[in-house]
């Protein structure tokens, strides 16, 4: 008796699926007969909206109403007599007050920097004479307000008469009095240079420590001698430190020179004072300085952007970009976004005209 054979499973691929059956002709398009349009990657990722941030568009909108209010209330208001400012903006004595306070702003910062490096290699000495006398002369200064210090050197005469170069406890060679050696405009230097070298050798000495210890341990392995090493390895990697805050300290100090007025020194302010002191305007002619004083401070602003970049080529890969590049920009992308406008509004019109 034969036994039938088993039945074995067939192939799977042989089977048919079980479901409806397939139409292997291929999907029309969208008119008959035409093939349909390849689908793309694009078209099958799902659409990316951006988020709308709500609260940010509202602050903005009543941040811009604000300043709109602000400055439509300073144009507008008849007290502040533009008109008089105007005219007494590029006046001869507004001017000069204006060339002596840069002066004066320049002659600080470079004496008072060159006294205060020396300070703060002083303070990191391992010289315990040197370390303390240079952190008791920043400890005085930076304790006393400037306007004591001003007023201290204008009253010199009162302490020291005279002044005299010869052997100590001896004779004198040469000798003057101090009050016809020190007038308002010396003794404005003197005081604003050294309160200014205090915060200078802090800012130094700041930049300094801000350099990693091991690029002076590589440079002594090298063979290079203590000064060398300060000059061409430490203090041009601390000026990327100094900068900043050396900004700082100059705009400070040509703001700061506004109080040498109270010694009669022709600056800005005072130069501004004997003219409202005669006519009597005395907001629009506040305003003369103050808009000096902005332009000023605006433009030191901007170099100190160039100088903070100049500094940065070694420690970036790329240099942040500057305000025209900023520019230059946004310029490309507004025309960018014009011409795609120009295009998506051309055509429709050419489809109709077909």
């Amino acid at each position: 008796m034969v036994s039938p054979s088993p039945v074995t499973p067939a192939d799977p691929a042989a089977v048919p699926p079980a479901g409806p059956p397939q139409d292997d002709s291929p999907p029309l398009g969208p008119n008959p007969g035409e093939p349909p349009a390849p689908r793309t990657a694009v078209e099958d990722l799902p659409r990316i909206v951006p988020r709308r941030r709500v609260g940010r568009r509202l602050t903005a909108a009543a941040a811009l109403l604000v300043f709109a209010l602000l400055v439509d209330s300073v144009v507008r208001n008849q007290a502040f007599q533009w008109e008089v400012v105007g005219r007494y903006f590029t006046t001869g004595a507004v001017l000069d007050g204006l060339l002596l306070t840069l002066w004066l702003t320049g002659v600080v910062m470079v004496l008072g920097f060159l006294l205060g490096t020396p300070l703060a290699v002083m303070r990191l000495s391992g010289n315990p004479v040197l370390r303390t006398l240079s952190w008791g002369y920043v400890w005085i200064f930076r304790s006393t307000p400037l306007l004591v210090q001003l007023l201290f050197w204008f009253n010199i005469g009162a302490l020291y008469p005279t002044l005299g170069l010869g052997i100590p406890y001896g004779p004198q060679f040469v000798s003057v009095q101090t009050v016809n050696l020190l007038g308002p405009t010396l003794t404005a230097v003197i005081g604003l240079t050294l309160h200014e070298a205090a915060y200078a050798a802090e800012v130094v000495r700041g930049g300094i420590l801000s350099v990693d210890s091991g690029q002076t341990e590589a440079a002594q392995a090298l063979g290079l001698g203590r000064r060398r090493t300060l000059r061409r390895i430490v203090v041009p990697q601390a000026m990327r430190s100094i900068v900043p805050t050396a900004g700082n300290m100059l705009i400070g100090t040509l703001k700061g020179t506004s109080i040498v007025s109270v010694l009669a020194v022709h600056d800005l302010l005072y130069s501004v004072q004997l003219v409202y002191n005669q006519t009597y305007q005395v907001i629009p002619l506040l305003l003369v300085a103050t808009v000096w004083y902005v332009a000023v401070t605006t433009v030191l602003s901007a170099g100190q952007f160039y100088v903070e970049r100049y500094y940065a080529r070694g420690a970036a890969r790329a240099l942040p970009p500057t305000p025209w590049q900023r520019l230059r920009v946004h310029l490309a992308v507004l025309r960018a976004r014009l011409r795609a406008l120009t295009a998506a509004d051309a055509r429709p019109a050419v489809g109709g005209d077909r």
